[in-house]
């Protein structure tokens, strides 16, 4: 699945004063990605805040990016919750013409125990027309899928052809890299380990500071994926202070804090989400003029 090779950025939602979204500047977002370097988009992920928006707005949101790539990068959407029943549904009703995979978050809040994960995965595999990223997170599901369930469902199912694993935990990722199917794909949700990842073998990154400087952070990435240790490290440094500070408070506040800084959008969020504090917002506005 070389289309899912590099940095793949998981879009946010921006939205206007009011909370509406505003779809010309999701449209100056997806064209700002695709002119610098991003080699696929997800849409609907956590940082687009997708748990806020109505099954209308993921329509008119996916719509407004499909229209705006006009088929010119991948489409990954995101589809994945705690009820899988309802999770099956979605899938089935769902218009995935011009998707090119669903990226599926590891069930959250109910934390099932490993046989669940696979037995809920599994479900899905099974009605599911197009490929399958699995998605570990467990700083926000509360409950870790382990290697052992995401090898095992590697091996048993072909359309689960990769994961976007973000538990920060080398050790784990390592295993995984060590003992993956030779075509399953490791993906990093973990902006300050993607490069370690990628250069351990890892397919590249879905990640949240890359939407914003895509030029940098694709190309350090690639580096990476040609072992250019030497040459994608400096660039990796560079981009340490804003990769942090997004991070700060909570995700997707801090990265509209840096679309706000380059001019590309609001930092508008919905609750329970609060924009990022003035303190946090001059820093990162000091971290995005440095790298200008």
């Amino acid at each position: 699945m070389t289309k899912f090779l590099g940095t793949g950025v998981a879009l946010i939602t921006p939205f206007k004063s009011d909370l509406s979204i505003d779809h010309e500047a999701l449209a100056g977002i997806v064209n700002y990605n695709v002119d610098n370097g991003t080699e696929y988009l997800v849409i609907c992920g956590t940082t687009a805040e997708s748990v806020t928006l109505s099954k209308q707005e993921k329509k008119d949101v996916t719509a407004t990016i499909k229209k705006a790539n006009n088929g010119r990068l991948p489409l990954v959407l995101g589809i994945g919750g705690n009820n899988t029943a309802e999770i099956i549904e979605e899938i089935k009703t769902t218009d995935l013409e011009g998707i090119d995979a669903l990226l599926s978050v590891s069930p959250y809040y109910t934390k099932p125990t490993q046989e669940g994960v696979y037995q809920h995965f599994k479900a899905i595999s099974e009605i599911s027309p197009i490929p399958i990223i699995l998605y570990n997170v467990p700083g926000r599901t509360a409950s870790n899928m382990l290697p052992e369930t995401t090898l095992r469902l590697a091996k048993d199912f072909k359309n689960i052809i990769g994961i976007k694993e973000a538990g920060n935990n080398v050790g784990q990722y390592l295993q995984l890299l060590k003992n993956k199917p030779d075509d399953f794909l490791i993906i990093s949700g973990d902006d300050d380990l993607a490069l370690g990842v990628v250069l351990a073998g890892g397919a590249g990154v879905i990640s949240v500071i890359g939407q914003a400087l895509p030029k940098e952070f694709s190309h350090m990435i690639r580096l990476g994926l040609e072992g250019k240790a030497k040459e994608a490290y400096p660039i990796h440094f560079k981009l340490m202070d804003v990769t942090a500070q997004i991070f700060e408070e909570n995700n997707p506040a801090g990265i509209k804090a840096v679309f706000e800084a380059l001019g590309l959008a609001k930092a508008t969020v919905r609750l329970p989400l609060v924009e990022a504090t003035e303190g946090l917002k001059s820093k990162i506005k000091k971290s995005v003029a440095l790298l200008n």
